[in-house]
């Protein structure tokens, strides 16, 4: 099994990036942590790797990190999610966002994925709160896309839900908002006022 590559990026594109080890190009479909680590250094980049094997291909998956490899492997083993989905669940958020999300049950913040609907939400919640262990609660240095949520951020995004907001609208409006959870709004509606 592939744990790892290291080597020289010859291409990145949407379907993630073309990695040259020992002469050869391999295909890596990459998380959006791992596609940032090979542009800041494309002349030898290292990912943590995983190679799903079908009976109609291999394809081989790269992560920033062993965390992201972890969870990526944890949302496998959640029936009715495959590598795509997991890997845009992980190009979302970062891993220490979801395990927290997944540990309180916030299947909302996974329906904000895209492809990720509620059903699945809340399969990947019921399957998975009990296997990840405790999550931490400080972000991931290097990371994380967006700040851990606390208790006030998940009320405030239910608030901008609750005025019509989406999921995604009010995760991207509270993605820098502090204080209570009415204070975080007002913040969010002031950023969602000035975007609009």
């Amino acid at each position: 099994m592939i744990a790892s590559v290291r080597g020289r990026v010859l291409a990145a594109d949407r379907d993630g990036l073309v990695i040259e080890v020992g002469g050869v190009g391999l295909r890596v479909h990459a998380t959006a942590a791992a596609q940032q680590a090979a542009r800041a250094s494309p002349e030898q980049v290292f990912l943590q790797a995983h190679l799903v094997v079908r009976e109609d291909a291999l394809q081989l998956y790269g992560f920033a990190s062993e965390d992201e490899r972890e969870l990526f492997l944890a949302l496998l083993g959640v029936s009715g999610v495959g590598p795509k989905a997991s890997l845009s669940i992980l190009s979302a958020y970062a891993p220490a966002r979801l395990r927290l999300a997944i540990a309180s049950q916030d299947a909302a913040l996974l329906t904000s994925v895209s492809g990720i609907g509620k059903k699945t939400a809340e399969r990947i919640v019921v399957e998975l709160r009990d296997k990840l262990g405790a999550p931490s609660t400080a972000p991931v240095a290097g990371s994380a896309l967006r700040p851990v949520p606390t208790d006030d951020h998940a009320l405030a995004r239910e608030g901008l839900v609750g005025l019509g907001y989406s999921v995604v609208e009010a995760e991207e409006a509270l993605a820098a908002a502090t204080g209570t959870p009415e204070e975080r709004i007002r913040q969010a509606l002031a950023t969602l006022g000035m975007a609009s």
